[in-house]
């Protein structure tokens, strides 16, 4: 039989991971085409836009978290809502850990995907445009074909700052064994009962994570970059 703590922190790994795979997904779902529209728009409040995705950032991640907190909450707009109609209010549960790091997330996924877009230019979009491609087409055969590193940039950076947080998480989902608790929290907890050999392995492995995804990232660019020999 596993060790209880072993198996709490293998629980609190699926956990962390499930959170970092769906948030990455709907990241991806939401920030692709609002990328796409930041990177063609000329809308006069864009900069009012790109500053409050960019607000996590610089934002502490507690301020962010009580934020949602307050709102998901069972007295908040969102909370109170839910609880009125006979739901579960979304603080203190999995689904407002997903919406938490979705809104922290935010900036990681987007700005990347911005970047590549912006990168891409009109002419590719004009030439295939010459050739009947409708605006679906292009975006499809043109667009996304020659983002992909930044899409592959915004992947591992979505995924793995979603994996390392911990003000957002604790705040909106609190420490719950087995249904909140990420591997982030898991450490903390492990420090703070002084059991440093669990905290190492657990921090040990977030950090090896962490550079290797960081690496990847790096080593694609490189590959695909049109400066490199």
């Amino acid at each position: 039989m596993l060790d209880p703590k072993v198996e709490a922190d293998l629980i609190a790994l699926w956990i962390t991971l499930k959170l970092a795979g769906l948030s990455t997904i709907i990241l991806l779902l939401l920030g692709t085409p609002l990328a796409w529209w930041l990177a063609h728009s000329r809308f006069r409040l864009k900069p009012i836009i790109e500053a409050l995705i960019a607000l996590p950032l610089v934002l502490p991640p507690t301020v962010l978290g009580f934020y949602l907190l307050i709102t998901l909450g069972a007295h908040g707009p969102v909370g109170g809502l839910l609880e009125s109609i006979g739901s579960q209010p979304l603080a203190f549960t999995f689904t407002g850990l997903v919406i938490g790091s979705v809104l922290y997330s935010m900036p990681f996924v987007v700005q990347p995907l911005q970047s590549a877009f912006t990168s891409i230019g009109t002419r590719p979009l004009e030439a295939a445009a010459t050739l009947r491609a409708s605006p679906l087409d292009r975006f499809f055969t043109v667009a996304l074909p020659m983002a992909r590193t930044g899409f592959l940039t915004a992947i591992v950076l979505g995924f793995a700052h979603t994996v390392g947080e911990f003000g957002v998480v604790l705040m909106i989902g609190g420490n719950i064994p087995g249904e909140t608790q990420v591997l982030s929290i898991a450490i903390y907890d492990h420090v703070e009962a002084l059991e440093y050999a669990h905290a190492h392995w657990l921090a040990g492995g977030l950090l090896i994570l962490s550079f290797c995804m960081l690496l990847i990232v790096y080593g694609m660019n490189r590959r695909f970059s049109p400066f490199q020999p």
